[in-house]
This record gives C-alpha cells, sequence and structure tokens, in this order.
C-alpha cells in the first residue's frame, strides 16, 4: 500500500483527506480508495470495479459522496473506491469458478489491503459491477461486519445491548431506484408537469434504471424508451409494463425483447421526452449527444452523468436538473438504515422521507432564486459539512 502523489486531484478545504493506492502482484489487483472528508462521520462510497477506473475518477464520486451524504443528512462523511476489473477477466481461465473465483479474490485482496481504514475511516458499498455478494466478500476479508453496507439480507450480527439481529440491506432491494422515483415526482410538481402520463426515457437498465422504471409507472408515468449497452426499446406510447417486468425477470439484454421498436443505443439521445433519467455511468452524456437532447427534466440516476459545464447549459435552457447527489441518494441513505440495524420497511420510509425533502429544499430554494440546483445543493452540503469542520480538532 502507498500514497497516490497528489498532484492531479485538486485539494481544497475539505480533502481529499487520504489517497490510497493498493497492488497485488501475486493475483495483479489494483485498487484506489480515497477518502475525502471525515468531518461528519466515516467516510461513505461504493466501491466500482471497472477496466478504466482511475484516482481522478474515485477522486470526483468521492467528493459528491461527501456532498450526498451531508445532503441527505445523515452522519456520513464522503469516500469512494475503485478496483481495476480486467474487461476479459471472464476469459482469464481461473478454475474452478473462472472469473467468478477471479473477482472475490480481487475484493478480498482489495478488502484485506485498505483494512487499516475499516470502518473508522472508510465504510464499503455497492456501486459499478458490485453488489450484495461483492460486499459479503468483502465483510469475510475484514473479519468484521460495520466494513460494508450492501451485504445480502442473510447476514446477520447479533445485536449488543438488546434483543434481535441487525441483518444486511441490499441495494438489490432497490433503494436507490426507489429514491429516484421520488425525487421525479418531486421535480415534476415544482415544474407544473403532471407525472401521470409523463413521457420518461431511462438510459441504463441495471439495478437503478429497472426499480426507477417500476416505480415510476406504479405511480402512473409513461416510460416511452429504455436503453442498455446492447441497444433501445421504444414506444410513443409508453412500453408495456407486463413486457419490461419480463425482461426484468428473464434478466435479459434489450435486444432481445420481442414486440417492441428497436433503435440503435446511441438513438435514444434524440428522443423527445418530459424527464431523461441518465441511470448508467459517468459522462454519459457529453459534446457527442447534448445538442440533441430535448426533454423539461433531468434526473440524474447515475452518478455524474454529464460535466457541470453540460449541466450549466442545460440550466440555461431552462432545463430543470435533480443533481446526482440528491437524486440518487437512496442507496445511502439505506445503507445508513443498515448501518442502524432498521428493517427494509423502515429503510423505504426513510429514504422516502430525506429524498422528498432534499428534492424539495434544493428545487424551491433554486426555483426563488433563480439559480442552478447542483449550486444550491452544494452550498447547502457545504456549510452542513463546515458547521462540523469548525467544531472539529485536528486528526
Amino acid at each position: 500500500m502507498r500514497i497516490l502523489p497528489q498532484e492531479s486531484i485538486p485539494k481544497d478545504k475539505f480533502g481529499p483527506e487520504y489517497m490510497v493506492r493498493v497492488y497485488d502482484p501475486a493475483i495483479g489487483m489494483e485498487g484506489f480508495l480515497v477518502i475525502d472528508n471525515t468531518a461528519r462521520g466515516p467516510g461513505k462510497g461504493g466501491i466500482r470495479m471497472t477496466a478504466g477506473v482511475s484516482v481522478e475518477e474515485v477522486f470526483r464520486l468521492a467528493r459528491t459522496m461527501t456532498w450526498k451524504n451531508a445532503l441527505a443528512d445523515i452522519p456520513f462523511g464522503g469516500a469512494k473506491a475503485g478496483i481495476v476489473w480486467p474487461p476479459l477477466a471472464k476469459d482469464s481461465g481461473d478454475k474452478p469458478g473462472g472469473s467468478d473465483e477471479l473477482k472475490k479474490k480481487f475484493v478480498q485482496s482489495f478488502a484485506r489491503a485498505i483494512k487499516p481504514f475499516v470502518p473508522k475511516k472508510y465504510i464499503a458499498g455497492p456501486d459499478v459491477n458490485t453488489g450484495e455478494r461483492e460486499m459479503q466478500w468483502f465483510v469475510e476479508a475484514t473479519g468484521n461486519w460495520r466494513t460494508a453496507t450492501g451485504k445480502p439480507a442473510s447476514i446477520c450480527m447479533a445485536s449488543f445491548g438488546k434483543q434481535g439481529e441487525k441483518c444486511g440491506i441490499p441495494h438489490e432491494f432497490g433503494s436507490t431506484g426507489f429514491g429516484v422515483a421520488h425525487a421525479t415526482a418531486v421535480a415534476a410538481r415544482i415544474a407544473g408537469l403532471g407525472l401521470k402520463d409523463a413521457r420518461v426515457t431511462i438510459h441504463g437498465f441495471g439495478n437503478v434504471g429497472t426499480f426507477a422504471f417500476q416505480y415510476l409507472t406504479e405511480m402512473g408515468a409513461r416510460i416511452v424508451a429504455i436503453a442498455d449497452r446492447s441497444g433501445t426499446i421504444y414506444a410513443s406510447g409508453g412500453l408495456d409494463p407486463k413486457l419490461i417486468h419480463d425482461v426484468i425477470r428473464r434478466k435479459c439484454a434489450l435486444r432481445e425483447c420481442g414486440n417492441v421498436e428497436h433503435l440503435a443505443t446511441d438513438d435514444f439521445w434524440g428522443i423527445e421526452t418530459d424527464i431523461l433519467i441518465p441511470a448508467s455511468v459517468t459522462d454519459v452524456i457529453n459534446d457527442s449527444n447534448k445538442g440533441i437532447i430535448k426533454t423539461k427534466i433531468i434526473v440524474e440516476a447515475g452518478n455524474i452523468p454529464m460535466s457541470e459545464e453540460i449541466e450549466s447549459e442545460f440550466f440555461k435552457k431552462g432545463i430543470l436538473i435533480i443533481p446526482d447527489f440528491v437524486a440518487n441518494a437512496g442507496g445511502v441513505i439505506s445503507s445508513y438504515a443498515e448501518y442502524r440495524g432498521y428493517n427494509p420497511k423502515r429503510m423505504f420510509e426513510l429514504v422516502e422521507k430525506k429524498i422528498v425533502a432534499a428534492t424539495k429544499t434544493v428545487l424551491e430554494t433554486a426555483k426563488k432564486s433563480n439559480r442552478n440546483p447542483r449550486e444550491v445543493a452544494i452550498e447547502i452540503a457545504r456549510e452542513r459539512v463546515e458547521q462540523k469542520m469548525r467544531g472539529r480538532t485536528s486528526r
């Protein structure tokens, strides 16, 4: 383990407090941990496993987590981790178990390497290409139930001082998508747009996108287009929920979906819609597609789906944007609920309460002052972090 050089990472009074690179030469595992700020509590943020993950990306995400946790008003700081996951890992030939066994080795090697930081300074969680299984592997390697959230519901720890057990609350329960749906409903009301029958498009159909689809459909919205890496499916009158739920159940690619119009993945961005929900990867909205987007509201379900410069361009065009760290905070609120030992019902109640409150505060303040919602949200979050920092002694 070694400390990373910080020349490429901007530094300010908020952090980052720690930037660590780990490498295991025995299996080729390389990973990064950025703990941005712990004034409000231990740094909380997921572990993403992608081929191109970099310390710069992890830092951007860690800083976003600092603001997200403060705005959600939960006692966590901001952090993030990344493990470089080879794109051809499935062809590694690692036996038995193939890529699953190799992935477990990577996760557990990373967990052991950053063990000095958990859980006092960092608590892990799911992110891109990690879920409840990976969080179970993580806590098994650290030997501490509290070092990660988003664990399987079957993983429990006996509570001390009271009856019962504290059990995992996996993000597969849909807390992030649930929160995105409620943030969308608030934005629609503030924009004077009836959510019922509003045209909605969703880019990315993993955990967040599928649950956003489910809850928004229940609220009466019409989902007219969905895209994943395999392509785009489109229906001008709204996609058939039964058809999409079958796709979700079978866990198949959208290109395999029948009885629906198919478009290329990139054609998704030109579809006229009322509400656009990017729920996929970082910078998915960029200079190549920003000019063809036609929507009234953008709900950032994925982390950093566009640069702040592009966000500002959309704001000047009159498009209402819910920033990522407002819209998709359901996952980290769920993490806090798990950390406290809440049951799933209480978790969902907490997610709805905090997401609705944060979204309403940010958007109403932005509307009254005619300011970009991100600017308002960061201002609120910074003040909450600074308040804790003012009474903090140096580490």
